[in-house]
């Protein structure tokens, strides 16, 4: 079944227009939601919005849309004044530049679009497919929509284009922010999490080689549940107890490093060759109160 298109757009640089259609590229179909209901009757519930102050129903003809500037104070913006702040929606994907894709974090990545090309511009859509694999880079650009515009970046992938949204500078947290502890790396240690990397090596991504394990155990018991039948919840394995020594446990992973999907040929051989004597990891002892080292 062909995918329906949300809209259609022109991606201009210099002065070529290339006419295309935008195609969601999530599934939003696949995944499993739940809906609140009364539990007396088995209703859906609808929402409603509760005054604070006067603990009252509030229609939505009665509502009003405002901006706190302090603690619980508000100024007040009419559908007029908020209208005027939305950007006209040009359907126009103005690149601005292009750059190398190495070069745009993924921390920038935000919802991802499809672009088919619309009437009459299938051969300019293929000559920028081309160019840009040809050069390795992407085009960024601005984008109007819903009174909002919107960072994206247009990258080829396989025979098309995808149009991926970006977030602001403003919107990313610099990793400055996050503490980090200072710790020494040993040689040992690092040849042993080398060897650990190539034992789960591989050089492509398969997306179908991963399945979402909790949906799948919903989705069984949804289907019990419709079929009027009773499903029984196992619990959680429990884990092991922890390594408490870095070089104890990078010596007990390898062997144990596991890929979906078939190995590639020679790599158990190879591990097995390169790999030190295993020693017997030792674990925590149910008495001990100290805190595992790092």
């Amino acid at each position: 079944m062909s995918a329906r298109a949300l809209g259609t757009a022109n991606i201009s640089f210099g002065l070529v227009s290339i006419p295309v259609k935008l195609f969601s590229a999530s599934n939003a179909s696949a995944s499993i939601s739940f809906n609140l209901l009364h539990g007396k009757c088995g209703s859906r519930l609808k929402q409603q919005y509760i005054c604070s102050k006067e603990e009252t129903i509030v229609a939505r003809d009665e509502m009003v849309k405002g901006y706190e500037f302090q603690k619980d104070q508000y100024v007040l913006f009419s559908p007029e004044e908020l209208k005027a702040f939305e950007e006209e929606s040009n359907q126009t994907i103005e690149v601005t530049e292009f750059v190398p894709v190495a070069k745009v974090d993924p921390v920038y990545y935000d919802k991802p679009y499809y672009l088919g090309p619309d009437k009459g511009g299938a051969k300019p859509y293929r000559l920028l497919s081309e160019v840009m694999k040809e050069t390795g880079r992407v085009a960024l650009a601005k984008y109007a929509a819903r009174g909002k515009q919107y960072l994206v970046m247009i990258r080829p992938a396989g025979e098309g284009l995808i149009m991926q949204q970006l977030l602001y500078a403003d919107e990313v947290r610099p990793f400055s922010e996050v503490p980090l502890e200072k710790a020494d790396v040993k040689e040992g240690e690092l040849k042993l999490a080398r060897l650990l990397v190539e034992e789960s090596a591989s050089e492509t991504f398969r997306p179908e080689a991963y399945e979402d394990e909790v949906k799948k155990r919903i989705q069984e018991a949804l289907d019990r549940k419709v079929q009027g039948k009773q499903f029984s919840v196992s619990p959680a394995p429990k884990k092991g107890g922890e390594i408490v020594d870095l070089m104890e446990a990078l010596r007990a992973s390898l062997g144990k490093a596991k890929k979906p999907g078939p190995r590639r040929a020679g790599n158990d051989s190879r591990a097995e060759e390169r790999r030190p004597p295993k020693a017997a990891p030792r674990r925590v002892s149910e008495k001990r109160a100290e805190a595992p080292r790092r």
